[in-house]
Protein backbone atom coordinates (compact mmCIF):
# COMPACT_ATOMS: atom_id res chain seq x y z
CA UNK A 1 0.00 0.00 0.00
CA UNK A 2 1.57 3.50 -0.99
CA UNK A 3 -0.85 5.32 2.15
CA UNK A 4 1.37 4.45 4.60
CA UNK A 5 4.76 5.43 3.27
CA UNK A 6 3.19 8.74 1.95
CA UNK A 7 2.08 9.32 5.47
CA UNK A 8 5.66 8.76 6.53
CA UNK A 9 6.90 11.50 4.00
CA UNK A 10 4.96 13.71 4.74
CA UNK A 11 5.30 13.84 7.94
CA UNK A 12 9.10 14.30 7.51
CA UNK A 13 8.02 17.18 5.48
CA UNK A 14 5.30 18.70 7.54
CA UNK A 15 6.20 22.44 6.41
CA UNK A 16 6.19 22.42 2.95
CA UNK A 17 3.01 19.86 3.07
CA UNK A 18 1.30 22.48 5.80
CA UNK A 19 1.73 25.30 3.29
CA UNK A 20 0.32 23.87 0.32
CA UNK A 21 -2.81 22.54 2.41
CA UNK A 22 -3.28 26.03 3.85
CA UNK A 23 -2.77 27.60 -0.04
CA UNK A 24 -5.33 25.37 -0.87
CA UNK A 25 -7.63 25.89 1.91
CA UNK A 26 -7.30 29.65 1.10
CA UNK A 27 -8.33 29.03 -2.60
CA UNK A 28 -11.16 27.00 -1.80
CA UNK A 29 -12.47 29.44 0.36
CA UNK A 30 -12.44 32.67 -1.35
CA UNK A 31 -13.21 30.90 -4.78
CA UNK A 32 -16.74 28.96 -3.26
CA UNK A 33 -17.43 32.67 -2.48
CA UNK A 34 -16.25 34.29 -5.58
CA UNK A 35 -18.61 32.14 -7.39
CA UNK A 36 -21.73 32.96 -5.43
CA UNK A 37 -20.98 36.50 -6.17
CA UNK A 38 -20.52 36.26 -9.68
CA UNK A 39 -23.64 34.05 -10.24
CA UNK A 40 -25.61 37.14 -8.12
CA UNK A 41 -24.31 39.81 -10.10
CA UNK A 42 -24.99 37.47 -13.25
CA UNK A 43 -28.60 36.86 -12.16
CA UNK A 44 -28.89 41.00 -11.96
CA UNK A 45 -27.51 41.33 -15.14
CA UNK A 46 -30.13 39.24 -16.79
CA UNK A 47 -32.73 41.13 -15.13
CA UNK A 48 -35.72 41.12 -17.22
CA UNK A 49 -37.61 44.66 -17.28
CA UNK A 50 -40.22 43.59 -19.12
CA UNK A 51 -39.87 46.86 -21.63
CA UNK A 52 -38.51 46.62 -25.34
CA UNK A 53 -35.42 47.85 -24.28
CA UNK A 54 -34.26 47.58 -28.06
CA UNK A 55 -36.68 50.14 -29.36
CA UNK A 56 -37.32 52.33 -26.49
CA UNK A 57 -35.69 56.00 -26.75
CA UNK A 58 -35.40 58.10 -23.55
CA UNK A 59 -35.79 62.20 -23.95
CA UNK A 60 -35.09 64.65 -20.71
CA UNK A 61 -36.11 68.43 -21.37
CA UNK A 62 -34.83 71.17 -18.85
CA UNK A 63 -36.29 75.31 -19.62
CA UNK A 64 -35.83 78.55 -17.69
CA UNK A 65 -39.46 77.88 -16.67
CA UNK A 66 -40.37 81.07 -19.06
CA UNK A 67 -43.25 78.93 -20.87
CA UNK A 68 -46.75 80.38 -20.65
CA UNK A 69 -48.41 76.93 -20.39
CA UNK A 70 -46.41 73.94 -19.97
CA UNK A 71 -48.83 71.52 -20.38
CA UNK A 72 -49.77 73.00 -24.08
CA UNK A 73 -45.82 72.70 -24.91
CA UNK A 74 -45.72 68.96 -24.03
CA UNK A 75 -48.88 68.77 -26.07
CA UNK A 76 -47.17 69.78 -29.10
CA UNK A 77 -44.22 68.21 -28.63
CA UNK A 78 -45.57 64.68 -28.40
CA UNK A 79 -47.55 65.02 -31.36
CA UNK A 80 -44.31 66.46 -32.93
CA UNK A 81 -42.42 63.24 -31.96
CA UNK A 82 -45.32 60.87 -33.00
CA UNK A 83 -45.09 62.49 -36.63
CA UNK A 84 -41.38 61.11 -36.60
CA UNK A 85 -40.53 58.27 -39.35
CA UNK A 86 -39.93 55.20 -37.35
CA UNK A 87 -42.29 56.46 -34.24
CA UNK A 88 -44.68 53.96 -32.72
CA UNK A 89 -45.82 55.63 -29.90
CA UNK A 90 -44.78 58.28 -27.19
CA UNK A 91 -45.83 59.02 -23.64
CA UNK A 92 -44.74 61.11 -20.58
CA UNK A 93 -44.18 59.10 -17.70
CA UNK A 94 -42.59 60.52 -14.50
CA UNK A 95 -39.57 57.75 -13.63
CA UNK A 96 -38.28 55.65 -15.88
CA UNK A 97 -36.13 52.25 -15.18
CA UNK A 98 -32.45 52.86 -15.14
CA UNK A 99 -33.03 56.53 -14.61
CA UNK A 100 -32.09 58.96 -12.14
CA UNK A 101 -35.11 59.11 -10.34
CA UNK A 102 -37.39 57.08 -8.45
CA UNK A 103 -40.59 57.21 -6.50
CA UNK A 104 -42.24 54.86 -4.08
CA UNK A 105 -45.02 54.76 -1.62
CA UNK A 106 -46.77 53.02 1.02
CA UNK A 107 -50.04 51.69 -0.49
CA UNK A 108 -52.91 49.52 1.76
CA UNK A 109 -56.28 47.72 1.09
CA UNK A 110 -58.60 49.79 3.06
CA UNK A 111 -59.14 53.04 4.56
CA UNK A 112 -57.66 52.39 8.32
CA UNK A 113 -54.19 53.71 7.85
CA UNK A 114 -52.83 51.75 10.91
CA UNK A 115 -53.57 48.72 8.90
CA UNK A 116 -50.89 46.58 6.91
CA UNK A 117 -48.84 48.42 3.97
CA UNK A 118 -46.96 47.31 1.29
CA UNK A 119 -44.56 49.54 -0.41
CA UNK A 120 -44.82 49.89 -3.99
CA UNK A 121 -42.92 52.06 -7.41
CA UNK A 122 -44.99 54.94 -8.18
CA UNK A 123 -45.48 55.60 -11.90
CA UNK A 124 -47.72 58.03 -12.88
CA UNK A 125 -48.13 57.97 -17.02
CA UNK A 126 -49.93 60.21 -20.26
CA UNK A 127 -51.59 58.11 -22.94
CA UNK A 128 -49.83 55.29 -24.78
CA UNK A 129 -47.85 54.71 -21.45
CA UNK A 130 -48.71 51.05 -21.25
CA UNK A 131 -48.06 50.68 -25.18
CA UNK A 132 -44.88 52.70 -25.46
CA UNK A 133 -43.79 50.59 -22.36
CA UNK A 134 -44.85 47.24 -23.51
CA UNK A 135 -45.97 46.65 -20.48
CA UNK A 136 -49.21 43.70 -21.31
CA UNK A 137 -52.23 43.28 -19.66
CA UNK A 138 -53.48 39.87 -17.81
CA UNK A 139 -56.57 41.27 -16.90
CA UNK A 140 -58.82 44.25 -16.59
CA UNK A 141 -58.00 47.33 -19.28
CA UNK A 142 -55.98 50.19 -20.24
CA UNK A 143 -56.83 53.54 -18.85
CA UNK A 144 -59.95 55.56 -21.22
CA UNK A 145 -58.83 59.11 -22.61
CA UNK A 146 -60.99 60.74 -19.74
CA UNK A 147 -59.45 59.24 -17.19
CA UNK A 148 -55.94 61.09 -17.56
CA UNK A 149 -55.34 63.95 -15.58
CA UNK A 150 -52.86 66.57 -15.95
CA UNK A 151 -50.11 66.64 -13.21
CA UNK A 152 -50.21 71.01 -12.78
CA UNK A 153 -53.77 70.51 -11.88
CA UNK A 154 -53.65 67.25 -9.62
CA UNK A 155 -50.53 69.27 -7.63
CA UNK A 156 -52.96 72.26 -6.96
CA UNK A 157 -56.19 70.35 -5.73
CA UNK A 158 -56.45 69.84 -2.06
CA UNK A 159 -57.82 66.80 -2.15
CA UNK A 160 -56.99 65.36 -5.29
CA UNK A 161 -59.20 62.02 -6.85
CA UNK A 162 -57.25 59.80 -9.46
CA UNK A 163 -59.87 56.98 -9.44
CA UNK A 164 -57.93 54.22 -11.58
CA UNK A 165 -54.56 52.61 -10.81
CA UNK A 166 -53.05 49.84 -12.48
CA UNK A 167 -50.83 47.67 -10.60
CA UNK A 168 -48.35 45.11 -11.80
CA UNK A 169 -48.87 41.12 -10.70
CA UNK A 170 -46.99 41.02 -8.06
CA UNK A 171 -48.95 43.46 -6.28
CA UNK A 172 -52.14 42.68 -7.32
CA UNK A 173 -51.02 39.06 -5.88
CA UNK A 174 -49.59 40.52 -2.35
CA UNK A 175 -52.76 42.74 -1.86
CA UNK A 176 -55.59 40.13 -3.00
CA UNK A 177 -54.28 36.59 -3.35
CA UNK A 178 -56.25 34.28 -4.78
CA UNK A 179 -58.92 36.45 -6.36
CA UNK A 180 -59.43 39.12 -9.17
CA UNK A 181 -57.76 42.65 -8.13
CA UNK A 182 -60.24 44.50 -10.58
CA UNK A 183 -62.05 46.73 -9.32
CA UNK A 184 -60.57 46.35 -5.72
CA UNK A 185 -59.81 49.80 -3.93
CA UNK A 186 -56.11 50.61 -3.77
CA UNK A 187 -55.05 53.54 -1.09
CA UNK A 188 -51.92 55.54 -0.77
CA UNK A 189 -51.29 57.95 -3.68
CA UNK A 190 -54.17 60.45 -2.57
CA UNK A 191 -56.26 60.46 -0.12
CA UNK A 192 -59.26 58.75 -1.93
CA UNK A 193 -59.22 55.09 -2.90
CA UNK A 194 -58.46 54.54 -6.83
CA UNK A 195 -59.88 51.16 -8.17
CA UNK A 196 -57.66 48.73 -9.83
CA UNK A 197 -58.55 48.95 -13.57
CA UNK A 198 -55.97 46.74 -14.91
CA UNK A 199 -53.31 43.87 -13.86
CA UNK A 200 -49.98 43.95 -16.15
CA UNK A 201 -47.96 41.45 -15.90
CA UNK A 202 -44.46 42.96 -15.52
CA UNK A 203 -43.56 46.59 -14.29
CA UNK A 204 -40.46 46.67 -12.55
CA UNK A 205 -39.13 49.43 -9.67
CA UNK A 206 -36.71 51.62 -11.81
CA UNK A 207 -33.41 50.82 -9.94
CA UNK A 208 -34.63 47.29 -10.08
CA UNK A 209 -32.57 45.20 -7.22
CA UNK A 210 -30.85 48.40 -5.72
CA UNK A 211 -33.53 49.71 -3.88
CA UNK A 212 -34.03 47.94 -0.27
CA UNK A 213 -38.00 48.88 -1.03
CA UNK A 214 -37.97 46.86 -4.08
CA UNK A 215 -39.65 43.83 -3.71
CA UNK A 216 -41.13 43.96 -7.21
CA UNK A 217 -44.71 45.90 -6.16
CA UNK A 218 -45.19 48.69 -8.83
CA UNK A 219 -48.30 50.52 -10.16
CA UNK A 220 -49.10 53.32 -12.95
CA UNK A 221 -51.77 56.17 -12.36
CA UNK A 222 -53.54 57.94 -15.57
CA UNK A 223 -51.66 61.03 -14.64
CA UNK A 224 -50.20 63.33 -17.36
CA UNK A 225 -47.07 64.84 -16.39
CA UNK A 226 -45.35 67.58 -18.43
CA UNK A 227 -41.79 68.04 -19.31
CA UNK A 228 -40.91 69.81 -16.64
CA UNK A 229 -41.51 66.67 -14.17
CA UNK A 230 -41.74 63.78 -17.10
CA UNK A 231 -39.58 62.19 -19.35
CA UNK A 232 -40.41 61.87 -23.03
CA UNK A 233 -40.36 58.51 -23.71
CA UNK A 234 -40.37 57.36 -27.12
CA UNK A 235 -40.92 53.44 -28.81
CA UNK A 236 -39.67 53.49 -32.01
CA UNK A 237 -39.21 50.32 -35.11
CA UNK A 238 -35.50 48.91 -33.72
CA UNK A 239 -33.73 50.24 -37.20
CA UNK A 240 -35.08 53.63 -36.78
CA UNK A 241 -33.93 54.09 -33.35
CA UNK A 242 -30.70 56.29 -33.74
CA UNK A 243 -32.55 58.35 -36.31
CA UNK A 244 -35.46 59.60 -33.88
CA UNK A 245 -32.72 60.00 -31.23
CA UNK A 246 -30.98 62.24 -33.75
CA UNK A 247 -34.15 64.31 -34.90
CA UNK A 248 -35.38 65.14 -30.91
CA UNK A 249 -33.43 67.95 -29.71
CA UNK A 250 -34.21 69.45 -33.45
CA UNK A 251 -38.43 69.33 -32.62
CA UNK A 252 -37.87 70.33 -28.91
CA UNK A 253 -36.20 73.25 -30.32
CA UNK A 254 -38.79 73.98 -32.82
CA UNK A 255 -41.69 73.82 -30.35
CA UNK A 256 -39.80 76.25 -27.92
CA UNK A 257 -36.13 77.56 -27.95
CA UNK A 258 -35.75 78.42 -24.62
CA UNK A 259 -35.85 74.54 -23.65
CA UNK A 260 -32.83 72.42 -24.21
CA UNK A 261 -32.68 68.40 -24.29
CA UNK A 262 -30.73 68.20 -21.73
CA UNK A 263 -31.03 64.03 -21.49
CA UNK A 264 -31.27 62.03 -24.88
CA UNK A 265 -30.39 58.17 -24.63
CA UNK A 266 -31.63 55.09 -25.78
CA UNK A 267 -32.87 52.39 -23.14
CA UNK A 268 -30.12 50.06 -24.45
CA UNK A 269 -27.52 52.57 -23.29
CA UNK A 270 -29.09 53.50 -20.10
CA UNK A 271 -29.01 49.70 -19.54
CA UNK A 272 -25.61 49.55 -19.98
CA UNK A 273 -24.42 52.40 -17.79
CA UNK A 274 -26.87 51.24 -15.05
CA UNK A 275 -24.74 47.51 -14.61
CA UNK A 276 -21.31 48.65 -15.45
CA UNK A 277 -20.45 48.34 -11.92
CA UNK A 278 -21.55 44.62 -12.12
CA UNK A 279 -19.96 44.06 -15.60
CA UNK A 280 -16.68 45.24 -13.63
CA UNK A 281 -16.92 43.20 -10.28
CA UNK A 282 -17.93 40.29 -12.80
CA UNK A 283 -14.49 40.33 -14.30
CA UNK A 284 -12.67 41.33 -11.08
CA UNK A 285 -14.26 38.17 -9.41
CA UNK A 286 -13.15 36.19 -12.36
CA UNK A 287 -9.85 37.10 -12.44
CA UNK A 288 -9.14 36.92 -8.71
CA UNK A 289 -10.66 32.78 -9.14
CA UNK A 290 -8.14 32.47 -12.27
CA UNK A 291 -5.24 34.21 -10.25
CA UNK A 292 -5.92 31.95 -7.18
CA UNK A 293 -6.51 28.84 -9.48
CA UNK A 294 -2.92 30.01 -11.25
CA UNK A 295 -1.13 30.32 -8.18
CA UNK A 296 -2.22 27.27 -6.52
CA UNK A 297 -1.59 24.74 -9.33
CA UNK A 298 2.25 26.54 -9.73
CA UNK A 299 2.63 25.68 -6.15
CA UNK A 300 1.10 22.12 -6.48
CA UNK A 301 3.87 21.89 -9.20
CA UNK A 302 6.76 23.41 -7.39
CA UNK A 303 6.23 21.29 -4.42
CA UNK A 304 6.14 18.16 -7.10
CA UNK A 305 8.86 18.94 -8.42
CA UNK A 306 10.84 19.50 -5.59
CA UNK A 307 10.07 16.70 -3.75
CA UNK A 308 10.64 14.40 -7.16
CA UNK A 309 14.19 15.31 -6.76
CA UNK A 310 14.00 15.04 -2.81
CA UNK A 311 12.78 11.11 -3.74
CA UNK A 312 15.08 10.10 -6.90
CA UNK A 313 16.66 7.52 -4.88
CA UNK A 314 13.48 5.92 -3.38
CA UNK A 315 11.96 6.21 -6.88
CA UNK A 316 14.89 4.48 -8.26
CA UNK A 317 14.91 1.65 -5.41
CA UNK A 318 11.54 1.47 -5.64
CA UNK A 319 11.34 1.05 -9.67
CA UNK A 320 14.57 -1.43 -9.05
CA UNK A 321 11.90 -3.79 -7.09
CA UNK A 322 9.69 -3.82 -9.75
CA UNK A 323 7.59 -0.98 -9.26
CA UNK A 324 6.07 -0.41 -12.83
CA UNK A 325 5.62 3.28 -14.05
CA UNK A 326 2.00 3.67 -13.18
CA UNK A 327 2.67 2.76 -9.81
CA UNK A 328 4.72 5.94 -9.40
CA UNK A 329 2.60 8.25 -10.95
CA UNK A 330 -0.35 6.99 -8.76
CA UNK A 331 2.09 7.60 -5.61
CA UNK A 332 2.67 11.13 -6.54
CA UNK A 333 -1.38 11.33 -7.38
CA UNK A 334 -2.35 9.92 -4.06
CA UNK A 335 -0.10 11.92 -2.45
CA UNK A 336 -1.46 14.95 -3.80
CA UNK A 337 -5.23 14.10 -3.35
CA UNK A 338 -4.51 13.51 0.20
CA UNK A 339 -3.25 16.81 0.70
CA UNK A 340 -6.04 18.57 -1.87
CA UNK A 341 -8.22 16.95 1.07
CA UNK A 342 -6.92 18.31 3.92
CA UNK A 343 -6.79 21.47 2.04
CA UNK A 344 -9.89 21.69 0.98
CA UNK A 345 -11.89 20.51 4.11
CA UNK A 346 -10.49 23.41 5.92
CA UNK A 347 -11.57 25.25 3.09
CA UNK A 348 -15.22 24.33 2.90
CA UNK A 349 -15.30 25.71 6.40
CA UNK A 350 -13.75 28.94 5.59
CA UNK A 351 -16.13 29.44 2.86
CA UNK A 352 -18.90 29.09 5.29
CA UNK A 353 -17.36 31.28 8.06
CA UNK A 354 -16.69 33.79 5.25
CA UNK A 355 -20.54 33.50 3.45
CA UNK A 356 -21.40 34.75 7.09
CA UNK A 357 -19.47 37.98 7.38
CA UNK A 358 -20.71 38.62 3.96
CA UNK A 359 -23.80 37.97 5.07
CA UNK A 360 -23.52 40.52 8.10
CA UNK A 361 -21.22 42.89 6.37
CA UNK A 362 -23.16 43.30 2.98
CA UNK A 363 -26.39 42.00 3.19
CA UNK A 364 -25.53 39.02 0.50
CA UNK A 365 -27.42 35.87 0.94
CA UNK A 366 -26.03 32.65 2.23
CA UNK A 367 -23.63 30.63 0.44
CA UNK A 368 -25.80 27.62 -1.13
CA UNK A 369 -24.29 24.45 0.15
CA UNK A 370 -24.28 22.95 -3.53
CA UNK A 371 -21.20 25.30 -3.86
CA UNK A 372 -19.10 23.24 -1.56
CA UNK A 373 -18.99 19.70 -3.64
CA UNK A 374 -18.64 21.97 -6.92
CA UNK A 375 -15.77 24.22 -5.44
CA UNK A 376 -14.11 20.44 -4.14
CA UNK A 377 -14.32 18.75 -7.20
CA UNK A 378 -12.68 22.01 -9.20
CA UNK A 379 -9.35 21.58 -6.65
CA UNK A 380 -9.23 17.81 -6.72
CA UNK A 381 -9.16 18.12 -10.58
CA UNK A 382 -6.89 21.34 -10.34
CA UNK A 383 -4.48 19.50 -7.90
CA UNK A 384 -4.46 15.99 -10.01
CA UNK A 385 -3.72 18.20 -13.24
CA UNK A 386 -0.80 19.99 -11.31
CA UNK A 387 0.88 16.93 -9.79
CA UNK A 388 0.60 15.00 -13.42
CA UNK A 389 3.94 16.37 -15.19
CA UNK A 390 6.05 15.95 -11.65
CA UNK A 391 4.57 12.62 -11.73
CA UNK A 392 4.83 11.58 -15.06
CA UNK A 393 8.58 12.86 -15.17
CA UNK A 394 9.76 10.80 -11.36
CA UNK A 395 8.00 7.57 -13.09
CA UNK A 396 10.01 8.29 -16.45
CA UNK A 397 13.14 8.23 -14.16
CA UNK A 398 15.21 4.77 -15.75
CA UNK A 399 16.18 2.52 -11.75
CA UNK A 400 19.62 3.24 -13.04
CA UNK A 401 19.90 6.88 -13.03
CA UNK A 402 17.71 7.10 -10.63
CA UNK A 403 19.88 4.99 -8.21
CA UNK A 404 23.31 6.65 -9.44
CA UNK A 405 21.79 9.96 -8.45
Amino acid sequence: MDLLPILSTLRRHKTAAGLIIVEIALTSAIVCNALHMISQRIETLNHDSGLPENELVVLGVRSAGGQADVDEVTARDVAALRQLPGVKSVALVSQVIYGNNSSNTDVRKTADKTGPRVAASLYAGGEQALATMGLRLIDGRDFQPQEYQASSVIDKQDDPNVGQVIVNRQLAEKLYPGQSAVGQPLYGYVERPSTIVGVVERLTHPYPGRSERDEGYAMLFPVRPSFRGGTFLVRTDPDQREAVLKAAPAIIERNDPTRILHDAKTLSEMRAAFYAQDHSMVGLMVGVIVALLVVTAFGIVGLASFWVQQRTRMIGTRRAMGATRGQILRYFQLENFLLSTLGIALGMGGAFVLSLVLMNSYEMPRLPLWYLPVGALVLWGLGQLAVLAPARRASALPPVQALRS
